[in-house]
């Protein structure tokens, strides 16, 4: 899929909060995640000394240390055309195999749809 305007507008929600992400925080991606009641949580890459995450497995971890159970759906806003295998096992944990994870260019089209399985 390729075509943002033909997203779901919850799924579109969470491309644009990674999107929102990458460029206020000014790094490399962006991510957001759905849990299965709708809350969202947003975030970027983290990039310390002590500490690197991705944008998606922060955000992963944002929803898991705020009570998530599950996770309907991901985003990712980046340059690289997929997402790393470490990056789709952190939403498989949380949501399953057929959680579906939306890549997004930086312009915010969604260049391709994986799934976390």
């Amino acid at each position: 899929m390729n075509d943002s305007s033909a997203l779901d507008p919850e799924d579109r929600k969470i491309v644009t909060l990674a999107r929102s992400a990458r460029a206020r925080n000014g790094v490399p991606e962006g991510a957001a995640v759905r849990d299965d009641t709708g809350r969202t949580y947003v975030a970027g890459t983290v990039a310390l000394d002590s500490l690197r995450l991705s944008a998606l497995r922060t955000a992963v971890a944002m929803a898991v240390a705020s009570g998530a159970k599950s996770l309907e759906a991901a985003a990712v806003v980046t340059d690289a055309g997929t997402v790393p295998e470490e990056d789709r096992a952190a939403v498989r944990d949380l949501g399953g195999v057929g959680t579906p994870v939306l890549v997004a260019g930086v312009d915010g089209v969604v260049r391709v749809t994986l799934t976390a399985g």
